[in-house]
């Protein structure tokens, strides 16, 4: 049976919200692997990498979803959230300035 990416996804999220992190992670990946451009896919993988304490992981996600949409606030401020658990914190409050900008808009 073939199964779509929105599938992966809320299985992913079915996954992730019992507390089965691992199984999630699997998710997410199937549905990227169909669509590259999934934008939604690669927050909800960054985050359950974030909860597995795999922060390398979640920045690679996560800055995938930023060249995928540079504009949307949400991705910005998951990256900042990530670089304050590494310690990076001049990056983070890039990212959050940045966030911050989109945020508000261009007027």
């Amino acid at each position: 049976m073939m199964s779509t990416k929105e599938e992966h996804y809320d299985q992913g999220f079915n996954f992730f919200a019992k507390g089965q992190v691992e199984e999630a992670i699997a998710e997410y990946k199937k549905a990227v692997e169909l669509d590259p451009q999934f934008t939604m896919a690669y927050l909800a993988l960054s985050m359950a990498y974030e909860k597995k304490g795999m922060i390398d992981e979640a920045i690679e996600a996560i800055k995938r979803a930023i060249d995928l949409d540079p504009n949307d606030p949400l991705f910005h401020t998951s990256l900042s959230r990530f670089y304050q658990r590494k310690g990076m914190i001049p990056e983070a409050e890039r990212e959050m300035a940045v966030a911050a900008s989109l945020q508000r808009g261009p007027f």
